[in-house]
Protein backbone atom coordinates (compact mmCIF):
# COMPACT_ATOMS: atom_id res chain seq x y z
CA UNK A 1 0.00 0.00 0.00
CA UNK A 2 2.74 2.47 0.90
CA UNK A 3 2.41 5.75 2.76
CA UNK A 4 -0.65 7.95 2.25
CA UNK A 5 -0.44 11.04 0.05
CA UNK A 6 -0.97 13.31 3.05
CA UNK A 7 1.90 11.70 5.00
CA UNK A 8 3.96 14.57 6.42
CA UNK A 9 7.66 14.70 5.53
CA UNK A 10 9.90 16.93 7.60
CA UNK A 11 13.27 17.70 9.12
CA UNK A 12 14.12 18.54 12.71
CA UNK A 13 16.62 20.64 14.69
CA UNK A 14 16.91 22.10 18.20
CA UNK A 15 17.66 25.65 19.30
CA UNK A 16 20.87 25.21 21.29
CA UNK A 17 22.28 22.87 18.66
CA UNK A 18 22.02 25.30 15.75
CA UNK A 19 21.14 28.87 16.72
CA UNK A 20 24.31 30.31 18.26
CA UNK A 21 23.96 34.02 19.16
CA UNK A 22 23.78 33.02 22.82
CA UNK A 23 24.35 36.55 24.10
CA UNK A 24 22.30 38.51 21.57
CA UNK A 25 18.98 40.34 21.78
CA UNK A 26 18.39 39.72 25.45
CA UNK A 27 18.81 35.94 25.56
CA UNK A 28 19.76 34.68 29.01
CA UNK A 29 22.03 31.75 29.89
CA UNK A 30 20.76 28.19 29.79
CA UNK A 31 21.99 25.12 31.61
CA UNK A 32 23.70 24.08 28.40
CA UNK A 33 25.65 27.34 28.24
CA UNK A 34 26.86 26.72 31.77
CA UNK A 35 27.53 23.02 31.22
CA UNK A 36 29.43 23.41 27.94
CA UNK A 37 31.62 26.16 29.41
CA UNK A 38 32.57 23.94 32.35
CA UNK A 39 35.95 22.28 31.64
CA UNK A 40 35.72 18.57 30.94
CA UNK A 41 31.99 18.47 30.31
CA UNK A 42 31.97 18.43 26.50
CA UNK A 43 34.36 16.83 24.03
CA UNK A 44 37.23 19.21 23.24
CA UNK A 45 35.43 21.93 25.21
CA UNK A 46 32.99 22.61 22.39
CA UNK A 47 30.06 24.95 23.11
CA UNK A 48 26.93 26.11 21.32
CA UNK A 49 28.04 29.75 21.34
CA UNK A 50 28.03 29.93 17.54
CA UNK A 51 26.83 26.47 16.45
CA UNK A 52 25.42 26.80 12.90
CA UNK A 53 24.68 30.52 13.34
CA UNK A 54 21.09 29.76 12.41
CA UNK A 55 19.97 32.83 14.36
CA UNK A 56 21.45 34.96 11.58
CA UNK A 57 21.34 32.47 8.69
CA UNK A 58 17.82 31.14 9.06
CA UNK A 59 16.67 32.41 5.61
CA UNK A 60 19.38 30.26 4.00
CA UNK A 61 18.28 27.27 6.05
CA UNK A 62 14.61 27.79 5.16
CA UNK A 63 15.67 27.87 1.51
CA UNK A 64 17.41 24.52 2.01
CA UNK A 65 14.19 23.09 3.44
CA UNK A 66 12.20 24.48 0.55
CA UNK A 67 14.66 22.79 -1.80
CA UNK A 68 13.97 19.49 -0.08
CA UNK A 69 10.25 19.92 -0.53
CA UNK A 70 9.46 19.11 3.10
CA UNK A 71 5.97 19.66 4.45
CA UNK A 72 7.05 20.66 7.96
CA UNK A 73 10.00 21.82 10.04
CA UNK A 74 10.38 20.78 13.65
CA UNK A 75 12.40 23.39 15.56
CA UNK A 76 12.59 24.35 19.21
CA UNK A 77 11.94 27.67 20.89
CA UNK A 78 14.74 28.61 23.27
CA UNK A 79 13.15 29.33 26.64
CA UNK A 80 16.08 31.62 27.62
CA UNK A 81 15.35 33.80 24.57
CA UNK A 82 11.73 34.26 25.56
CA UNK A 83 12.17 34.50 29.34
CA UNK A 84 15.85 35.03 30.18
CA UNK A 85 15.28 34.40 33.89
CA UNK A 86 12.81 31.57 33.30
CA UNK A 87 9.87 33.57 34.62
CA UNK A 88 8.32 36.99 34.51
CA UNK A 89 8.35 39.43 31.65
CA UNK A 90 8.73 38.25 28.09
CA UNK A 91 11.77 39.28 26.05
CA UNK A 92 10.07 40.65 22.95
CA UNK A 93 13.22 40.46 20.82
CA UNK A 94 13.49 36.76 21.51
CA UNK A 95 9.95 36.06 20.37
CA UNK A 96 10.49 38.36 17.38
CA UNK A 97 13.09 35.91 16.06
CA UNK A 98 10.61 33.03 16.10
CA UNK A 99 7.97 35.33 14.59
CA UNK A 100 10.28 35.94 11.63
CA UNK A 101 11.17 32.26 11.33
CA UNK A 102 7.54 31.13 11.38
CA UNK A 103 6.55 33.69 8.76
CA UNK A 104 9.52 32.65 6.62
CA UNK A 105 8.51 29.00 6.85
CA UNK A 106 4.92 29.73 5.91
CA UNK A 107 6.04 31.85 2.96
CA UNK A 108 8.02 28.80 1.77
CA UNK A 109 5.01 26.52 2.16
CA UNK A 110 6.45 24.73 5.20
CA UNK A 111 4.33 24.06 8.30
CA UNK A 112 6.04 25.12 11.57
CA UNK A 113 6.23 22.42 14.27
CA UNK A 114 7.49 24.02 17.48
CA UNK A 115 9.04 22.18 20.41
CA UNK A 116 8.89 24.19 23.63
CA UNK A 117 11.54 22.37 25.65
CA UNK A 118 14.56 20.77 24.03
CA UNK A 119 16.73 20.72 27.17
CA UNK A 120 17.83 24.40 27.39
CA UNK A 121 16.46 25.29 30.83
CA UNK A 122 17.10 28.91 31.85
CA UNK A 123 20.02 28.84 34.28
CA UNK A 124 18.22 30.88 36.99
CA UNK A 125 15.60 28.12 37.23
CA UNK A 126 18.31 25.49 37.61
CA UNK A 127 19.92 27.62 40.31
CA UNK A 128 16.58 27.41 42.14
CA UNK A 129 16.54 23.59 41.85
CA UNK A 130 15.59 23.01 38.21
CA UNK A 131 13.30 20.09 37.44
CA UNK A 132 13.80 18.76 40.96
CA UNK A 133 11.42 21.55 42.00
CA UNK A 134 7.68 21.49 41.35
CA UNK A 135 7.70 25.22 40.66
CA UNK A 136 9.59 24.64 37.40
CA UNK A 137 6.50 22.91 35.98
CA UNK A 138 4.45 26.06 36.58
CA UNK A 139 7.16 28.23 35.07
CA UNK A 140 7.16 26.01 31.99
CA UNK A 141 3.41 26.40 31.61
CA UNK A 142 3.82 30.18 31.79
CA UNK A 143 6.50 30.10 29.07
CA UNK A 144 4.27 27.88 26.92
CA UNK A 145 1.41 30.34 27.29
CA UNK A 146 3.60 33.25 26.22
CA UNK A 147 4.92 31.41 23.17
CA UNK A 148 1.43 30.38 22.08
CA UNK A 149 0.07 33.85 22.68
CA UNK A 150 2.43 35.14 19.99
CA UNK A 151 2.60 32.18 17.59
CA UNK A 152 -0.43 29.88 17.90
CA UNK A 153 -2.22 31.50 14.98
CA UNK A 154 0.55 30.24 12.66
CA UNK A 155 2.29 27.27 14.30
CA UNK A 156 0.72 24.06 13.05
CA UNK A 157 2.05 21.57 15.64
CA UNK A 158 3.18 22.11 19.23
CA UNK A 159 5.41 19.67 21.12
CA UNK A 160 5.70 20.34 24.84
CA UNK A 161 8.79 18.32 25.84
CA UNK A 162 11.49 16.58 23.86
CA UNK A 163 12.75 13.30 25.34
CA UNK A 164 12.15 14.02 29.04
CA UNK A 165 13.75 10.66 29.89
CA UNK A 166 17.09 12.03 28.66
CA UNK A 167 16.80 15.05 30.96
CA UNK A 168 16.07 12.80 33.93
CA UNK A 169 18.69 10.14 33.13
CA UNK A 170 21.56 12.00 31.50
CA UNK A 171 21.01 15.40 33.07
CA UNK A 172 20.06 14.62 36.67
CA UNK A 173 20.82 10.93 37.34
CA UNK A 174 24.17 10.35 35.61
CA UNK A 175 25.44 13.89 35.01
CA UNK A 176 26.66 13.44 31.43
CA UNK A 177 24.35 16.18 30.08
CA UNK A 178 23.34 19.52 31.51
CA UNK A 179 22.86 20.32 34.33
CA UNK A 180 25.38 17.58 35.18
CA UNK A 181 23.89 16.34 38.44
CA UNK A 182 24.51 12.76 39.65
CA UNK A 183 21.45 11.96 41.72
CA UNK A 184 20.88 8.41 40.39
CA UNK A 185 17.45 7.18 41.53
CA UNK A 186 16.95 10.37 43.54
CA UNK A 187 16.44 12.10 40.18
CA UNK A 188 12.92 10.61 39.81
CA UNK A 189 11.18 13.84 40.90
CA UNK A 190 12.45 15.38 37.65
CA UNK A 191 10.38 12.85 35.72
CA UNK A 192 7.19 13.79 37.52
CA UNK A 193 7.79 17.53 37.38
CA UNK A 194 8.50 17.41 33.63
CA UNK A 195 5.28 15.45 33.10
CA UNK A 196 3.35 17.88 35.27
CA UNK A 197 4.85 20.71 33.23
CA UNK A 198 3.73 18.92 30.07
CA UNK A 199 0.14 18.61 31.29
CA UNK A 200 0.00 22.21 32.46
CA UNK A 201 1.50 23.33 29.15
CA UNK A 202 -1.09 21.37 27.15
CA UNK A 203 -3.82 23.35 28.85
CA UNK A 204 -1.94 26.65 28.56
CA UNK A 205 -1.39 26.08 24.85
CA UNK A 206 -5.02 25.24 24.23
CA UNK A 207 -6.12 28.34 26.14
CA UNK A 208 -4.21 30.43 23.61
CA UNK A 209 -5.64 28.68 20.57
CA UNK A 210 -3.03 26.00 19.84
CA UNK A 211 -4.68 23.52 17.51
CA UNK A 212 -2.46 20.41 17.61
CA UNK A 213 -0.54 19.58 20.79
CA UNK A 214 1.60 16.57 21.63
CA UNK A 215 4.63 15.19 23.43
CA UNK A 216 7.82 13.65 22.00
CA UNK A 217 9.44 10.71 23.78
CA UNK A 218 12.62 8.76 23.18
CA UNK A 219 11.99 5.04 22.77
CA UNK A 220 14.41 2.12 22.69
CA UNK A 221 13.19 -1.49 22.56
CA UNK A 222 14.63 -3.48 25.48
CA UNK A 223 16.33 -6.71 24.46
CA UNK A 224 17.07 -9.17 27.25
CA UNK A 225 20.62 -10.54 26.97
CA UNK A 226 19.26 -13.94 28.06
CA UNK A 227 15.93 -15.35 29.29
CA UNK A 228 17.15 -14.85 32.85
CA UNK A 229 17.64 -11.15 32.13
CA UNK A 230 13.98 -10.57 31.20
CA UNK A 231 13.10 -8.91 34.56
CA UNK A 232 16.02 -6.49 34.09
CA UNK A 233 14.86 -5.75 30.53
CA UNK A 234 11.34 -5.14 31.83
CA UNK A 235 12.74 -2.69 34.38
CA UNK A 236 14.60 -0.83 31.63
CA UNK A 237 11.46 -0.82 29.48
CA UNK A 238 9.49 0.68 32.36
CA UNK A 239 12.04 3.46 32.78
CA UNK A 240 12.90 4.20 29.15
CA UNK A 241 9.67 3.48 27.29
CA UNK A 242 6.80 3.66 29.79
CA UNK A 243 7.69 6.20 32.46
CA UNK A 244 6.81 9.16 30.22
CA UNK A 245 4.03 7.47 28.24
CA UNK A 246 1.89 5.50 30.71
CA UNK A 247 0.98 8.61 32.76
CA UNK A 248 -0.02 10.56 29.65
CA UNK A 249 -2.01 7.82 27.91
CA UNK A 250 -3.07 5.58 30.82
CA UNK A 251 -3.20 8.05 33.70
CA UNK A 252 -0.83 6.07 35.91
CA UNK A 253 2.87 5.40 36.41
CA UNK A 254 4.57 2.04 35.90
CA UNK A 255 5.49 0.33 39.16
CA UNK A 256 8.95 1.88 39.48
CA UNK A 257 7.58 5.24 40.66
CA UNK A 258 5.76 3.74 43.68
CA UNK A 259 4.01 6.02 46.21
CA UNK A 260 6.32 8.96 45.70
CA UNK A 261 5.75 11.86 48.09
CA UNK A 262 6.20 14.44 45.31
CA UNK A 263 3.09 13.16 43.45
CA UNK A 264 -0.11 14.94 44.46
CA UNK A 265 -3.50 13.35 43.95
CA UNK A 266 -4.60 15.95 41.42
CA UNK A 267 -1.46 15.69 39.30
CA UNK A 268 -2.30 12.59 37.28
CA UNK A 269 -5.41 14.06 35.69
CA UNK A 270 -3.37 17.09 34.60
CA UNK A 271 -0.62 14.89 33.16
CA UNK A 272 -3.22 12.82 31.29
CA UNK A 273 -4.72 15.86 29.54
CA UNK A 274 -5.65 14.63 26.07
CA UNK A 275 -3.02 15.07 23.37
CA UNK A 276 -3.48 15.18 19.61
CA UNK A 277 -0.40 13.15 18.71
CA UNK A 278 2.57 11.32 20.20
CA UNK A 279 6.05 12.00 18.87
CA UNK A 280 8.37 8.99 18.58
CA UNK A 281 12.15 9.48 18.55
CA UNK A 282 13.94 6.27 17.62
CA UNK A 283 17.62 5.54 17.03
CA UNK A 284 18.41 2.00 18.26
CA UNK A 285 17.40 -0.84 20.59
CA UNK A 286 19.19 -1.53 23.89
CA UNK A 287 20.40 -4.90 25.20
CA UNK A 288 19.92 -5.40 28.93
CA UNK A 289 21.50 -7.73 31.47
CA UNK A 290 21.00 -8.21 35.20
CA UNK A 291 23.52 -6.18 37.19
CA UNK A 292 25.85 -7.93 39.60
CA UNK A 293 25.66 -4.93 41.92
CA UNK A 294 24.87 -1.23 41.99
CA UNK A 295 21.80 0.95 42.51
CA UNK A 296 20.12 0.29 39.14
CA UNK A 297 18.04 -2.80 38.33
CA UNK A 298 19.57 -3.19 34.85
CA UNK A 299 22.89 -3.09 33.01
CA UNK A 300 23.30 -2.02 29.38
CA UNK A 301 25.48 -4.33 27.27
CA UNK A 302 26.71 -3.92 23.70
CA UNK A 303 24.78 -5.13 20.68
CA UNK A 304 27.54 -6.50 18.45
CA UNK A 305 25.80 -8.47 15.69
CA UNK A 306 24.60 -5.43 13.70
CA UNK A 307 26.47 -2.68 11.84
CA UNK A 308 26.82 0.58 13.74
CA UNK A 309 26.66 4.30 13.05
CA UNK A 310 29.52 6.71 13.66
CA UNK A 311 28.24 7.01 17.23
CA UNK A 312 28.60 3.24 17.68
CA UNK A 313 24.82 2.78 17.77
CA UNK A 314 23.50 -0.49 16.29
CA UNK A 315 21.51 -0.07 13.08
CA UNK A 316 18.32 -2.13 13.49
CA UNK A 317 15.41 -0.88 11.36
CA UNK A 318 13.27 -3.86 12.39
CA UNK A 319 13.42 -2.62 15.98
CA UNK A 320 11.58 0.53 14.88
CA UNK A 321 8.84 -1.64 13.40
CA UNK A 322 8.73 -3.68 16.60
CA UNK A 323 8.52 -0.48 18.65
CA UNK A 324 5.60 0.86 16.62
CA UNK A 325 3.78 -2.45 16.98
CA UNK A 326 4.39 -2.44 20.74
CA UNK A 327 3.09 1.11 21.17
CA UNK A 328 0.02 0.27 19.10
CA UNK A 329 -0.77 -2.81 21.18
CA UNK A 330 0.04 -1.21 24.54
CA UNK A 331 -2.02 1.98 24.26
CA UNK A 332 -5.12 3.52 22.74
CA UNK A 333 -2.89 5.78 20.71
CA UNK A 334 -3.41 9.17 19.21
CA UNK A 335 -1.77 9.59 15.78
CA UNK A 336 2.01 9.01 15.81
CA UNK A 337 4.77 11.03 14.20
CA UNK A 338 8.37 9.88 13.91
CA UNK A 339 9.73 13.17 15.25
CA UNK A 340 13.40 12.11 15.12
CA UNK A 341 15.25 9.39 13.26
CA UNK A 342 18.71 9.64 11.81
CA UNK A 343 22.35 8.71 12.08
CA UNK A 344 25.84 10.14 12.40
CA UNK A 345 28.71 9.27 10.11
CA UNK A 346 32.08 10.90 9.43
CA UNK A 347 30.84 12.96 6.49
CA UNK A 348 33.40 15.27 4.91
CA UNK A 349 33.62 16.89 1.45
CA UNK A 350 35.48 14.90 -1.19
CA UNK A 351 38.06 16.30 -3.62
CA UNK A 352 35.35 18.02 -5.69
CA UNK A 353 33.54 19.42 -2.68
CA UNK A 354 30.62 16.95 -2.74
CA UNK A 355 29.65 15.13 0.44
CA UNK A 356 28.75 11.54 -0.38
CA UNK A 357 26.95 9.70 2.44
CA UNK A 358 25.56 6.40 1.12
CA UNK A 359 25.39 4.93 4.64
CA UNK A 360 22.86 7.59 5.67
CA UNK A 361 20.74 6.90 2.61
CA UNK A 362 20.75 3.19 3.42
CA UNK A 363 19.84 3.95 7.05
CA UNK A 364 16.94 6.25 6.19
CA UNK A 365 15.63 4.02 3.42
CA UNK A 366 15.47 1.01 5.74
CA UNK A 367 13.85 2.92 8.60
CA UNK A 368 11.27 4.57 6.36
CA UNK A 369 10.50 1.10 4.98
CA UNK A 370 9.84 -0.02 8.58
CA UNK A 371 7.42 2.89 9.01
CA UNK A 372 5.72 1.93 5.73
CA UNK A 373 5.24 -1.63 6.96
CA UNK A 374 3.77 -0.38 10.25
CA UNK A 375 1.31 1.83 8.35
CA UNK A 376 0.36 -1.12 6.13
CA UNK A 377 -0.38 -3.07 9.33
CA UNK A 378 -2.70 -0.34 10.56
CA UNK A 379 -0.46 1.70 12.88
CA UNK A 380 -1.50 5.33 12.54
CA UNK A 381 1.83 7.02 11.71
CA UNK A 382 1.21 10.41 10.09
CA UNK A 383 4.73 11.70 9.39
CA UNK A 384 8.51 11.34 9.51
CA UNK A 385 11.00 14.03 10.56
CA UNK A 386 14.62 13.32 9.67
CA UNK A 387 17.25 14.20 12.25
CA UNK A 388 18.74 16.48 11.24
CA UNK A 389 18.57 19.18 8.60
CA UNK A 390 22.07 20.38 9.51
CA UNK A 391 25.21 19.01 11.09
CA UNK A 392 25.16 20.65 14.51
CA UNK A 393 26.35 20.81 18.11
CA UNK A 394 25.72 17.29 19.35
CA UNK A 395 25.54 17.94 23.10
CA UNK A 396 28.39 16.38 25.11
CA UNK A 397 30.03 15.14 21.88
CA UNK A 398 30.34 18.69 20.55
CA UNK A 399 30.83 19.09 16.81
CA UNK A 400 32.30 15.66 16.14
CA UNK A 401 29.15 13.69 15.18
CA UNK A 402 27.48 14.72 11.92
CA UNK A 403 23.79 13.91 11.70
CA UNK A 404 22.81 16.39 8.99
CA UNK A 405 21.42 16.06 5.50
CA UNK A 406 23.45 19.24 4.99
CA UNK A 407 27.15 19.44 5.82
CA UNK A 408 28.22 22.50 7.82
CA UNK A 409 31.78 23.84 7.74
CA UNK A 410 31.91 25.32 11.23
CA UNK A 411 34.79 27.65 10.35
CA UNK A 412 33.04 29.30 7.39
CA UNK A 413 29.39 28.26 8.06
CA UNK A 414 29.19 27.05 4.46
CA UNK A 415 26.28 24.68 3.94
CA UNK A 416 26.76 21.79 1.47
CA UNK A 417 23.83 19.46 0.80
CA UNK A 418 24.95 15.85 1.06
CA UNK A 419 23.96 13.07 -1.30
CA UNK A 420 21.28 12.10 1.23
CA UNK A 421 19.70 15.55 0.83
CA UNK A 422 19.06 14.83 -2.86
CA UNK A 423 17.86 11.31 -2.06
CA UNK A 424 15.36 12.60 0.53
CA UNK A 425 14.20 15.35 -1.86
CA UNK A 426 13.52 12.76 -4.55
CA UNK A 427 11.77 10.43 -2.10
CA UNK A 428 9.45 13.21 -0.97
CA UNK A 429 8.71 14.21 -4.55
CA UNK A 430 7.96 10.65 -5.63
CA UNK A 431 5.72 10.07 -2.61
CA UNK A 432 3.61 13.01 -3.72
CA UNK A 433 3.54 11.91 -7.36
CA UNK A 434 5.58 14.87 -8.57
Amino acid sequence: MGLPEDFRWGVATAAYQIEGAVGEDGRGPSTWDTFSHTPGRTRDGHTGDVACDHYHRWPEDVALMAGLGVDAYRFSIAWPRVQPSGSGAVNAEGLDFYDRLVDGLLAAGIAPAATLYHWDLPQPLEDAGGWMERDTAYRFAEFSYLAAERLSDRVDMWITLNEPVVVTAYGYAFGVYAPGRTLLLDALPTAHHQLLGHGLAVNALRSRGARTVGLTNHYSPAWAASPADRPAADAFDAFMNRLFTDPVLLGRYPDLMGDAPFIRSEDMSVIASPIDFLGVNYYNPTRIATPAEGPLPFDIVDITEYPTTGMGWPIVPDALLSLLRTLDSRYDLPPLYITENGCSFADEPGPGGAVDDPSRIEFMDAHIAAVRTAVDEGVDVRGYFAWSLLDNFEWAEGYHPRFGLVHVDYETQKRTPKTSYGWYRDLIASSKGR
